[in-house]
């Protein structure tokens, strides 16, 4: 099942209840034929109730269908993707993205 994925700017903060996020680069993973995306970026808690921090992250949106084949209305670029289901495509994507970014958090859509 196709999702779309909005390119958020990159290197700029994004706010929220108890802190930020900060998208910092965007990637494209060649793997079996295909090209997965992911993006690397940093999120900091400022105010919560069990403290603050800041941590790297992952996320996977997934394969790329179609490479930012629209605009939002803020005219963002909108990319399609498919999930990545498969669990040991993920466990190896997954090893690779921790190999190469030193990132352990990471999470697949």
């Amino acid at each position: 099942m196709k999702q779309d994925y909005t390119h958020l700017p990159l290197g700029e903060e994004v706010r929220g209840l108890s802190g930020f996020y900060i998208p910092c680069k965007e990637e494209r993973l060649k793997y079996n034929g295909k090209e997965v995306l992911y993006v690397i970026g940093s999120s900091t808690v400022e105010s919560a109730c069990c403290g603050g921090g800041t941590c790297g992250y992952a996320i996977v949106p997934g394969y790329i269908a179609k490479w930012k084949v629209k605009k939002n209305k803020a005219g963002l670029p909108i990319s399609e993707v498919e999930p990545i289901e498969d669990e040991a495509a993920r466990r190896e994507i997954g090893k690779t993205i921790r190999v190469t970014e030193s990132i352990g958090n990471i999470d697949f859509w």
